[in-house]
């Protein structure tokens, strides 16, 4: 039974509308799902970056220990590198540039070695951490320390924890290695003092998530040496200010 001309017309309009709105449809749910995607990309892009950067500077921090730990010279004592000041009326004293300068030579020497032979995807340099994935291949491909960590450590989601999808992490080191020498001096009993002499270590990174990117500072602290500097105990000794009465020592006589 043929079904009359307007009624077909009718149903063969209603099919062509629906194929024209059927592509409308999948543009429109496309769309939603891109611009979900977007808000939570954009809502989750910070706990990345703060999440990457800590995980950066842990294991940069490692590798540097590390390559202070192969050093040669341990901490010295800071008798060791001082030095008297000869043709002076009074007693005087000097820190030993050259032993400072040779300790901080090495150090930088060492610390730009490892994270060189870190970012060629040497693992032996790397620290082992259960949470810290390394992906060599990448390393030795592209450079810089390659790794993934679950998206659930990242975002601190328990419900995923370990078993949600992984995100890479990669930093390089930009820039040189900065170093400075510092000098601590705390005043310890009557003209005593306890002395710490170290090295402030600064490496500029740049830490990479997907579609984003920050530059962050590494800082580390090595001791080069330390200890206790003694004076000579004079024979008054007058504690505070003001009309409080001094202390005389008695001294022996031969």
């Amino acid at each position: 039974m043929r079904l009359p001309k307007q009624r077909r017309r009718l149903l063969v309009q209603k099919r062509q509308k629906r194929s024209r709105l059927l592509p409308l449809f999948i543009l429109s749910f496309l769309g939603m799902i891109a611009l979900l995607f977007y808000l939570v990309n954009v809502r989750l892009m910070p706990i990345y970056l703060r999440y990457a950067e800590v995980q950066t500077n842990r294991i940069a921090s490692e590798v540097i220990s590390k390559a202070i730990n192969s050093r040669t010279a341990n901490v010295l004592d800071v008798n060791d590198i001082i030095e008297e000041v000869p043709g002076e009326d009074t007693k005087m004293t000097k820190f030993n540039s050259e032993i400072i300068n040779r300790v901080m030579a090495e150090t930088y020497t060492l610390v730009q070695d490892h994270l060189e032979d870190a970012e060629s995807g040497n693992l032996s340099k790397l620290p082992k951490f259960d949470d810290i994935e390394y992906d060599a291949n990448a390393m030795q491909e592209d450079g810089g320390v390659v790794f993934f960590v679950p998206i659930g450590q990242a975002t601190n989601l328990p419900l995923l924890g370990n078993l949600g999808p992984k995100i890479p992490i990669r930093f390089h080191v930009i820039g040189k290695i900065n170093t400075n020498v510092e000098t601590e001096i705390e005043e310890f009993g009557i003209n005593n003092a306890l002395v710490k002499v170290q090295i402030h270590l600064s490496i500029n990174v740049q830490v990479i998530v997907p579609f984003a990117s920050k530059s962050t500072t590494v800082e580390q602290r090595i001791p080069v040496a330390i200890g206790m500097l003694k004076g000579t105990v004079p024979n008054i000794y007058t504690t505070g200010g003001g009309t409080q009465p001094s202390v005389e020592v008695p001294i022996k006589m031969n």
